[in-house]
């Protein structure tokens, strides 16, 4: 077991999954008790977290239907989108729900994700419309789709008439303590490339598309602090320093083990947008490539935030928290 000196030192050193970390933050019975940086990095200092985005969006989902902009998370997709033209002979396109984005079990077209034709179009939100659906029907089998879930800010900005952005900073960001994001603004191919693989520090930014709206399911820029203390308002079943910002019904809902996954996902159970990876434990994850994590333990009353730069299929951070770290910090 090391201790905190020690887990530093393992991770300067590392030539393997560890040798990314940049910063690693934990928060304990609610107090700070882990605050350590890497690479330069500094505390405040904030990085792509990749899918770690897509937990952040189930909870400004929850938001959006707490205040009755969304009537129910089994509202169909298409009563925000009248204006949205259905190709030809699509039929399933009707059937999809908020819940069918939220459990990754939406039905999509084609075998892979389409990114050139949704990363270069003026709208991604109606780019990734576009690919909704198909001929099978809806099967509730799980489909991890990132580009998906893009659909979900297009909903939110919908029923809530503001910018994903603003409703994020408003309802979530600042009542946190937390810097407010800012968009990334337009950008090029070589742009969002850069935007994955370079390995300094970002602003507190959240990658945009030529309307204006976030990338829903990566690109949100954020600290390991900023995770850990999303990670506490999980633990607080919605409640963060004495103030209610999501209902306790909805965290609850969220962390439900819907669905279990398969070898791929190490056999997790997925509730929405975020992992339970053990059937009998009290503990949650939003997982991101590259190791990004937000790790949630209820049983140990602890949060821990964790970013890293570009290094992709690192799958391993649940296991490291669990050895590595919180031995260390409970030290």
């Amino acid at each position: 077991m090391m201790n905190k000196e020690e887990l530093h030192r393992f991770i300067s050193g590392s030539t393997g999954n560890e040798s990314n970390i940049c910063q690693i933050f934990a928060i304990k019975d609610g107090e700070t008790i882990y605050d350590d940086c890497w690479h330069g990095f500094k505390s405040e200092d904030a990085m792509n977290v990749n899918s770690v985005t897509k937990g952040v969006m189930s909870l400004l989902a929850g938001i959006a239907l707490d205040k009755g902009c969304i009537k129910s998370v089994d509202q169909k997709v298409m009563v925000f989108f009248p204006d949205y033209t259905v190709k030809r002979g699509e039929k399933t396109i009707y059937d999809v729900t908020i819940r069918h984005l939220l459990t990754m079990t939406a039905p999509y077209k084609g075998n892979s994700e389409p990114w050139k034709k949704v990363c270069t179009s003026n709208d991604f939100t109606i780019a990734t419309l576009d690919f909704l659906g198909g001929r099978k029907g809806i099967t509730g089998e799980f489909r991890y789709a990132t580009l998906g879930i893009q659909i979900l800010a297009g909903i939110i900005e919908r029923a809530t008439g503001e910018k994903c952005i603003d409703f994020a900073n408003k309802n979530l960001f600042e009542l946190l303590g937390l810097p407010e994001r800012i968009p990334h603004g337009v950008s090029s191919k070589e742009d969002q490339f850069d935007f994955f693989m370079n390995k300094n520090p970002r602003k507190y930014e959240w990658y945009s598309d030529p309307q204006g709206t976030i990338t829903a399911g990566w690109g949100l820029c954020m600290s390991a602090k900023d995770m850990a203390v999303i990670g506490e308002l999980v633990l607080g079943r919605g409640l963060y320093g004495g103030k209610r910002i999501i209902s306790e019904e909805y965290i609850k809902d969220m962390l439900t083990a819907h669905i279990k996954l398969g070898e791929r996902f190490g056999f997790m159970n997925y509730g929405y947008l975020w992992y339970k990876p053990y059937d009998d434990k009290e503990v949650f994850a939003a997982i991101g490539d590259s190791g990004n994590i937000i790790y949630v333990n209820k049983e140990e009353n602890v949060s821990v935030g964790m970013t890293g730069t570009f290094k992709p299929r690192i799958f391993d951070r649940v296991e490291f928290i669990e050895q590595k770290v919180l031995p260390a910090i409970n030290d």
